[in-house]
């Protein structure tokens, strides 16, 4: 048995599978991409949301300015019953 004929018959066939493999790539179509209404809303929404800044400053700064001047108290029967009510969401 001559296995150079074996080789020579194997390239042949290596060569017709490469120029049948760039054929069909040529004819192959595109990747496209859509995105439903409901992905569009949820991208507008993102948006929205990272324009708004993290502190609202229109609650804050009366705030804060009480804190400064010295003038702000809280009423330490208002901040045991959220502190209780918090407590016992948690559990």
């Amino acid at each position: 048995m001559r296995i150079e004929a074996y080789t020579q018959v194997q390239q042949l066939y290596s060569a017709k599978k490469a120029t049948q493999a760039k054929n069909s790539t040529a004819a192959r179509f595109t990747d496209q991409v859509q995105i439903s209404s409901k992905g569009k809303d949820i991208l507008s929404a993102k948006a929205a949301l990272a324009a708004t800044p993290d502190i609202r400053e229109d609650v804050t700064a009366p705030i804060k300015a009480k804190v400064q001047a010295g003038t702000y108290e809280v009423s330490a029967e208002s901040f045991a019953d959220k502190l209780l009510k918090k407590y016992e969401e948690m559990r």
